[in-house]
């Protein structure tokens, strides 16, 4: 609800009410506020990509992974019907009633991702793919108490933090979708609600990449980390996490 109303306050503001920053503080502060909400009930997982890596990983039982993606997409899927009535008003004068993919007046983008026009499909999934890959990274560090993890309490801010550097520097080519969950939920939802098919041809049939670069890019930072940090991390006596254990299991 914050990242997407965030978006559709600037594209229907007309820039007059938030810029690309306006954007980026609103997904960091809903990821920080989805892990304090959802954390010591589930492990806040609200990213697909995660959650799958954790079940590869042996960190989750197959079992649970079918509950955590239907909540993730009825989560995102609501989201974006919200902000769907919160701004419908808008929407309907921003585009006279003709909702498009693309466009001068295109507004599908506000609910979900689309690449850049001078982005070339290899580049965008090359694009998502590292941004997850430093996702994970961060997730990981930010939870390592074996090296030199946050202060306890301080996780969910950080990883809010982290989203927004990833917005800041990565979101140019494609909207650092960076979650299945974010991305597809809101794609299905325009599809329904007046954008149509384009939503899924648009992009080159873009919608795919925010489903399988994150999966991809979140099973490459777990290896990273374990390779060049986890291996030569110290074992922490007494800690609370055992070694099998995951550090995390947050978006």
């Amino acid at each position: 609800v914050f990242g997407l109303s965030s978006v559709a306050q600037v594209v229907l503001g007309r820039g007059d009410f938030g810029q690309h920053l306006s954007i980026n503080l609103g997904f960091g502060i809903g990821v920080t506020l989805g892990i304090h909400a959802a954390g010591g009930i589930s492990g806040a997982h609200l990213n697909a990509a995660i959650t799958l890596t954790h079940c590869i990983l042996g960190n989750l039982p197959w079992r649970k992974l079918p509950a955590y993606l239907i909540g993730q997409f009825l989560g995102s899927f609501t989201a974006a019907a919200t902000v769907f009535g919160l701004y419908y008003d808008a929407l309907y004068d921003y585009t006279k009633g003709n909702f498009t993919v693309t466009g001068p007046t295109a507004t599908a983008s506000i609910f979900a991702t689309y690449p850049a026009p001078y982005v070339s499909l290899l580049g965008g999934f090359f694009t998502e793919f590292t941004a997850t890959v430093m996702l994970l990274l961060g997730i990981l560090i930010i939870h390592d108490e074996k090296n030199n993890g946050a202060l306890k309490g301080t996780q969910a801010l950080l990883t809010g933090i982290l989203v927004l550097g990833i917005g800041l520097g990565m979101g140019l080519n494609t909207g650092y979708a960076i979650n299945p969950s974010r991305d597809l939920p809101p794609r299905v939802f325009t599809a329904i609600a007046g954008w149509g098919m384009d939503v899924f041809t648009a992009g080159h049939h873009w919608w795919w990449v925010p489903i399988t670069a994150p999966i991809l890019g979140s099973l490459a930072g777990v290896l990273i980390h374990k390779l060049f940090i986890d291996f030569h991390n110290q074992p922490v006596l007494g800690s609370a996490n055992e070694k099998g254990q995951p550090a995390v299991e947050t978006s």
